[in-house]
């Protein structure tokens, strides 16, 4: 088979931009080239030529926080047709989160995950192991040279995985090397909220008061806890899914290769604010809940000055039936994100929020440096070929149609975008081309230099 090149695109690499060609070769990035290439000038009896004129060359989207539901609720959507809407969405390597059926907890229940995932899945992948009260001792003895990290839920949420031992707890930070990724919310603060609002409403809370149950209070004192216990053990912390300006204070800016305690945050929370879940019928509530427009200021002004680390989905398909026609505590919390994060931040980019330079990063670089991924995340010779083709110049409506995923529907139908991903490769494999899926599937299971 030849090598292939991108030819003439704008490449995005480590931190730059500029006119150039990749050549693909052997799974590889085997050579960047700045500068205008002329077809005519290419031997086409030793390589493919891929035109990129006019098109935007990106690292491969590194979405490090996906429930792709599989096993035990995959009438939501399973690793096959998640990483297909991944794949589509420019998203080359997942990380899925352990709240499943069973829960991801044990050595076996992730190498059956991860066999799996080998059977059926378009884009590369790994497993996050989750923290319970009984089993830190069996999460220390595992591989992580093949494991991205651990899971904390310090706060409840889809699948049932509260750790609410402050002993295991602080063993967990004391004990463990590397990435303790936490979902940081205060179990105590929502229950005080929950009895309160359902004195108030005894017919069932409203899905307006969403964000007053599961409080900017209860974000802040788990996440401070969190960073306290961090920054008292030296542990690797990662708190996901920030969603207030308060929590923003107790994080820095600068490269993430300097920290030992970073921040994530998820598109929704960049784009909707608390008034969107009872707008939009439920379809925006997730875990933690979506805060007011100061905060989505707040956090769009934290990714372009570096506070929030890394972009992350948070995808989490439920069923419209699952969504639709309940309440504050009896709607399902989550919603679908891979496939139309990309282009929605690069959308945002546009606006002036951030650069692109700073998307490529949060959402492709810095993943990559936070698990220190082998070869991935950089445009880079000898870095392993994931990339994603964009045109920046497409017109069109995010439909219904258009979702892959298998629950049906996107928090962001109706959107405006320019940005289309017109291809995404995989290991030096085009996956998918001008919206269809090339049946080239090429994944491997993401690697940790540790």
């Amino acid at each position: 088979m030849k090598p292939k090149i991108l030819n003439n695109g704008l490449i995005f690499s480590n931190g730059f931009r500029f006119v150039g060609s990749v050549v693909v070769d052997k799974g590889l990035f085997v050579r960047i080239s700045p500068g205008r290439t002329a077809i005519k000038d290419i031997d086409r009896d030793n390589y493919e030529v891929v035109d990129c004129q006019g098109k935007m060359i990106l690292p491969g989207v590194i979405d490090e926080h996906v429930h792709f539901r599989d096993p035990g609720m995959t009438e939501k959507g399973d690793i096959a047709t998640e990483s297909r809407a991944a794949i589509a969405g420019g998203v080359t390597s997942f990380f899925d989160m352990p709240n499943t059926s069973p829960q991801t907890t044990t050595i076996e229940a992730w190498e059956n995950k991860m066999a799996r995932a080998a059977e059926a899945s378009m884009a590369n992948y790994a497993f996050f192991l989750g923290a319970t009260r009984t089993n830190i001792d069996e999460i220390l003895q595992a591989d992580y040279t093949r494991i991205p990290g651990v899971k904390l839920f310090m706060g409840s949420s889809t699948g049932g995985m509260l750790l609410d031992d402050d002993d295991q707890i602080r063993k967990l930070f004391t004990c463990f090397p590397h990435v303790i990724a936490c979902h940081a919310e205060s179990e105590s603060v929502i229950a005080e909220n929950r009895t309160r609002l359902q004195n108030e409403y005894p017919e069932g809370i409203p899905l307006k008061l969403h964000s007053v149950l599961r409080s900017r209070q209860a974000c802040y004192e788990a996440t401070a806890k969190a960073v306290e216990l961090a920054s008292s053990t030296g542990a690797r912390l990662h708190v996901m899914h920030i969603t207030t300006s308060d929590e923003l204070d107790m994080f820095s800016p600068g490269p993430i290769e300097r920290k030992h305690i970073t921040a994530e945050t998820c598109p929704h929370y960049l784009c909707f604010t608390d008034e969107s879940v009872e707008t939009t019928g439920g379809l925006t509530k997730c875990n933690p809940a979506i805060k007011t427009a100061d905060d989505r200021r707040a956090l769009l002004h934290a990714v372009a000055d570096g506070r929030i680390d890394v972009i992350a989905t948070d995808h989490a398909p439920h069923l419209l039936s699952q969504k639709l026609g309940g309440n504050a505590l009896t709607a399902a919390s989550g919603m679908p994100s891979v496939q139309f994060a990309l282009p929605v931040m690069m959308q945002l980019a546009r606006k002036g929020y951030f650069t692109i330079e700073e998307i490529v990063e949060r959402m492709c670089t810095a993943p990559a440096k936070l698990y220190s991924i082998s070869r991935r995340g950089i445009i880079r010779e000898r870095y392993m070929a994931d990339c994603v083709v964009i045109d920046p110049d497409a017109d069109y409506t995010i439909k219904r149609d258009d979702v892959i995923s298998t629950c049906g529907w996107s928090p962001y139908e109706g959107m405006h975008l320019n940005f289309r991903v017109e291809q995404t490769w995989v290991n030096g494999q085009p996956a998918y081309v001008n919206g269809r899926f090339t049946g080239r599937h090429t994944p491997l299971p993401v690697r940790f230099d540790i």
